[in-house]
């Protein structure tokens, strides 16, 4: 809030309210002494005594995340039973900020950002972390123009919701992977947040929209929409790659997050060639999963391999004749 302008947060004064939401206000500070810039996030939370060593314990780990691709978290600390987090300064905003609810983005562009984004992911993945809370407010610009992912869940800080409001509320389960809706969040729940970013992305808006109580059936139950409904130029391979991140189960998902941008990418080179998709619309997709982008299981990948090398043939070629295509 505006009056905590001026109030010192570990090493910064705070200058300037930058953002704010139900569960949290974030500020512009300086270095009382490096007179250097960054972001402080102070939480609308009151952490009890147990809770505090925990918050610390998640923050030290978060501030460990070396990356080029993550935000880097300075200082934290607890100040009067109140938790704030010290962050580099992103001058750039946010993607949400770049791009406004309704927009659409150029799948160039969409690409270029999920390979920065699922690069930081796969390294945070590796260190047996989960962000669980991916959306564009949360992907931010840095000064080289690099996408930044920032805001890891810290988890006494998610469990004390009480702060939160029924917008911010909403805004999560926009994003949330069916499995994280009943507690039980994986690394391949950021892929599936991710999945839903790239179809907004895309779209112009996400796959399911709807009142909090919907939300959660919809992200059990309901197939996503057709891209190729909203965005008639996508080609298959890409809507597949979008529907395989987007499956209801966690295990049908890519192997890992670096996977499914790789497939993303590669699926995006088939939009500047000259082709024609004779095929029906079904059966391409189909071609697609099961050739461009095999099964996660290692025994059919194998197999999958060794019959095209059998028969001499490229991958590229193989997936043509599979989607009929004409160049």
């Amino acid at each position: 809030m505006a009056d905590r302008l001026g109030q010192r947060f570990g090493n910064n004064h705070l200058l300037q309210l930058l953002g704010q939401g139900g569960f949290a206000e974030v500020y512009l500070g300086k270095h009382v002494d490096l007179n250097t810039l960054a972001t402080i996030k102070v939480y609308r939370t009151q952490l009890v005594e147990q809770d505090v060593e925990r918050f610390r314990l998640e923050a030290r780990i978060m501030s460990h995340l070396l990356h080029p691709h993550i935000l880097r978290v300075l200082e934290y600390n607890v100040a009067q039973n109140t938790p704030y987090i010290c962050m580099n300064y992103a001058p750039g905003g946010s993607l949400r900020q770049r791009h406004p609810k309704g927009s659409r983005v150029p799948l160039a562009t969409v690409v270029s950002y999920v390979n920065q984004i699922s690069s930081a992911l796969q390294f945070a993945h590796e260190q047996k972390l989960i962000h669980r809370h991916i959306k564009p407010q949360n992907f931010l610009v840095g000064n080289a123009n690099e996408i930044l992912l920032s805001d890891f869940g810290i988890a006494p800080l998610d469990q004390n919701s009480r702060y939160r409001s029924q917008k911010d509320m909403l805004e999560a389960l926009t994003y949330m992977a069916p499995e994280q809706i009943e507690a039980h969040p994986k690394s391949a729940s950021d892929q599936y947040s991710l999945g839903i970013v790239v179809y907004e992305w895309l779209a112009g808006e996400p796959p399911f929209q709807g009142s909090i109580a919907e939300l959660p059936a919809m992200h059990k139950d309901a197939p996503p929409p057709s891209l190729r409904e909203k965005m008639s130029d996508i080609v298959p391979p890409v809507e597949a790659v979008v529907m395989r991140a987007l499956a209801k189960d966690w295990t049908s998902r890519f192997t890992d997050i670096q996977a499914f941008a790789t497939a993303l990418e590669q699926a995006s080179n088939f939009e500047n060639e000259p082709t024609i998709f004779s095929a029906p619309h079904s059966q391409a997709l189909d071609a697609t999963v099961a050739v461009q982008f095999p099964s996660q299981h290692p025994s059919e990948q194998a197999a999958s391999t060794g019959q095209q090398a059998s028969h001499g043939i490229s991958r590229r070629v193989v997936v043509s004749g599979l989607l009929g295509l004409v160049a």
